[in-house]
């Protein structure tokens, strides 16, 4: 009967070790599905707003526009950030929130540059926003070979 009862608990035991590898699994996809989408909408962030912005410095629609984009942007950013990675991502993860720092206050610096209405062009000259949204596809790239993408 004791034998019976180690044989039971050693099987629970390994049954329970491997939930929890599939656990992981399953989180690291989902992570790495989570990392992908937000990818997207950083690529279509860097993609759309520097023609935005240019266009925003003389044209009300425009810098609402851009104004709004950058509004999402920045909650997509804060959102991501708060995202609870993998341990097997935590490090890419920690890049990503490093890189949206930058974004979330870039994202303020123009937020605070128009006037009537209207951006200012000399923040144009002095911005790394676009530059820190393309470093964050490298390391999501990363992260895409972590879930065998």
């Amino acid at each position: 009967m004791k034998k019976l009862l180690i044989v039971l608990s050693a099987s629970m035991l390994l049954l329970l070790g491997g939930c929890s590898f599939l656990n992981d699994a399953q989180d690291t996809i989902s992570y790495v599905n989570e990392a992908t989408d937000y990818l997207a909408t950083a690529t279509d962030f860097a993609n759309d707003a520097p023609a935005l912005a240019q266009q925003a410095i003389g044209d009300i629609q425009a810098a609402e526009d851009l104004q709004t984009l950058l509004q999402e942007m920045q909650q997509t950013a804060e959102a991501f950030s708060e995202i609870q990675a993998p341990d097997i991502a935590a490090d890419l993860h920690q890049q990503i929130v490093e890189q949206n720092s930058v974004i979330v206050a870039e994202i303020e610096t123009y937020l605070n540059n128009f006037k009537d209405g209207l951006l200012d062009p000399a923040i144009l000259e002095n911005t790394e926003l676009f530059q820190s949204v393309q470093d964050i596809t490298s390391i999501i790239d990363q992260i895409k070979q972590l879930g065998g993408e």
